[in-house]
């Protein structure tokens, strides 16, 4: 890997001579010398809700879910984490939600520590911590009002829309879904059989289509509609 510090490349600066322009790093790479690489298979404990929080985590591929049990046996499921999202930073001493790999995951490991150490010198890292802060508190609002506020039909519509939108090719129709039944309907705060007819609903009136795998997105302006959501 190119050193950080001396990177830079050439451009031409007056009367045609090359000059050297530092190149700005991207902040993950000031971490990569300090990560470990794990495999972690389906269903498996990443790790667990009330473990001290000394590592943060970028998935690499695979699909996460942050997990919260209440004391009568309950379950949140809290958020559904793909490739290249970061989690374990939001937490102080201990993790409040467990993590667990919805499929075999491969992550990169931080310790926590060395990453707050560095952003207390890297100006680039800092910013980069606190932008994905205020995303991380913005996406928590949104929960808020769709457990909330939202009607049955409108959590289904916003959470399948959420999906398009962090799938790793947008536009397409095709929607993967790896997570259960349960873990929808453990996220969205209702009953499986609610969700089941939920969907086997938008299936009749041909909004989507369902697979195996995923959902097909027939009628996306449907969804933003059922989801009071402006349409992009």
């Amino acid at each position: 890997m190119q050193s950080i510090t001396h990177a830079a490349q050439q451009t031409i600066g007056p009367a045609g001579r090359m000059t050297a322009r530092p190149v700005v790093p991207d902040p993950l790479d000031l971490l990569e010398q300090f990560g470990s690489t794990l495999t972690i298979g389906r269903e498996h404990e990443i790790y667990g809700q009330g473990d001290p929080a000394r590592y943060c985590w970028r998935i690499l591929s695979g699909c996460v879910r942050t997990v919260k049990l209440l004391e009568d046996g309950r379950r949140q499921v809290g958020e559904f984490l793909f490739a290249g999202d970061i989690f374990g930073l939001d937490d102080l001493a201990i993790h409040d939600f467990a993590a667990e790999a919805v499929t075999d995951v491969k992550l990169r490991r931080y310790p926590r520590r060395t990453v707050e150490a560095l952003a207390e010198s890297r100006t680039a890292l800092a910013h980069w911590l606190h932008t994905l802060t205020l995303n991380n508190l913005h996406a928590a609002h949104e929960r808020m009002m769709l457990l909330g506020r939202k009607t049955a039909i409108e959590k289904l519509a916003s959470f399948l829309l959420e999906m398009a939108r962090r799938s790793a090719m947008p536009g397409r129709v095709m929607v993967d879904l790896p997570m259960s039944r349960t873990d929808i309907a453990d996220h969205l705060g209702l009953t499986v059989e609610t969700v089941c007819r939920v969907l086997a609903h938008l299936k009749r009136d041909g909004t989507l289509g369902i697979s195996r795998t995923g959902i097909e997105l027939y009628d996306r302006r449907c969804l933003c509609d059922l989801a009071c959501e402006p349409r992009h």
